[in-house]
């Protein structure tokens, strides 16, 4: 089995590219749910949402979220009601979020509700949130502390980064799965999301950095920094907020404590001595997903590298 720690667009490409070449029983992945928001009432979890329709072969590519050939009729309704229309949300895609709702106050929880709207779409893969417990990302600005998706939806990621918090996330627990899946696998891939406001919401549930630590399975992360700057969205902004280079070095160092390897992009490459000579392992590849076929190949070097014995590694290494 292949575990999966993914959230935001890069996250998405990536299982897209992966789900293509491993079987969806052999996949689990844990979502980040430190985005999630009520919306005019209603529970919202981009994250989980937007890997559920990349699986189920319905999320809109031109996007990057939501639902392909969506319409927004009740978001221009809502808007002429006088109610707010920042968090863009399409006709289909409200139908999602009015499920997940009525199930979670019918007493479910958020893995089950989870689970359910999968199945409903036909998705065979395990999609696990990271925890069932509401634990969410709070960023510190001059103009006070915003939620994520206020900080980058409603303000386009335009106000300095003063501080990032978890809040929720010392109470909260791994959901049902998640440790097991971690433990279980043969492999654990980071995909190439925001090392701060998409992975670290999941690594501070308690237990789930740990498990990474104690476990036997091979950890490789791929970079969401390339040549010094983020392929896309507040990934460097927040890293440098948080005393973090904007760099592989920096993304590395984030993952210091149970990384195996680090898939780099190409542009990189003249940055790997310097970061093998620290003791980081570094495999360097394309790693921008401009096309369906780069999603493709990077899924299977990636894989190939996460199923490759050490001792190989090491000497592809030194070659």
């Amino acid at each position: 089995m292949i575990t999966v720690l993914t959230g935001g667009t890069g996250g998405a490409k990536f299982v897209d590219g992966l789900r293509q070449i491993v079987a969806p029983e052999e996949l689990t992945i844990v979502v980040n749910t430190g985005d999630d928001l009520l919306w005019w009432g209603l529970y919202v979890s981009p994250d989980l949402d937007s890997i559920t329709y990349m699986l189920a072969g319905k999320l809109s590519q031109e996007r990057g979220w939501g639902v392909k050939g969506d319409t927004f009729y009740c978001l221009q309704a809502m808007g002429q009601l006088g109610q707010p229309i920042w968090f863009h949300t399409g006709d289909r895609d409200i139908a999602t979020h009015i499920l997940r709702s009525k199930l979670l106050a019918d007493g479910k929880t958020l893995s089950e509700v989870t689970a359910e709207i999968a199945g409903r779409l036909g998705v065979r893969t395990a999609i696990l949130p990271m925890s069932n417990s509401r634990v969410e990302t709070r960023v510190g600005t001059p103009i006070g502390e915003l939620s994520f998706e206020e900080y980058f939806v409603q303000r386009w990621y335009q106000d300095p980064v003063e501080s990032v918090r978890y809040a929720g996330a010392s109470d909260a627990e791994p959901a049902p799965g998640v440790i097991d899946a971690i433990r279980g696998s043969e492999a654990v891939i980071l995909a190439p999301s925001n090392p701060v406001s998409s992975i670290a919401p999941i690594l501070a549930v308690p237990g789930i950095r740990e498990a990474l630590r104690e476990s036997r399975a091979r950890i490789i992360a791929i970079s969401p920094i390339v040549a010094g700057a983020a392929v896309s969205g507040p990934a460097g902004i927040l890293m440098k907020a948080q005393g973090f280079p904007v760099s592989i070095a920096g993304v590395a160092e984030f993952y210091h404590d149970f990384l195996d390897v680090l898939i780099v992009d190409l542009q990189d490459s003249p940055s790997i001595d310097e970061l093998q000579k620290a003791g980081m392992r570094a495999h360097c590849t394309k790693t921008l997903m401009r096309t369906s076929e780069d999603r493709i190949v990077l899924a299977k070097e990636a894989l190939s590298l996460a199923l490759r014995p050490p001792a190989e590694q090491a000497a592809m290494e030194r070659a």
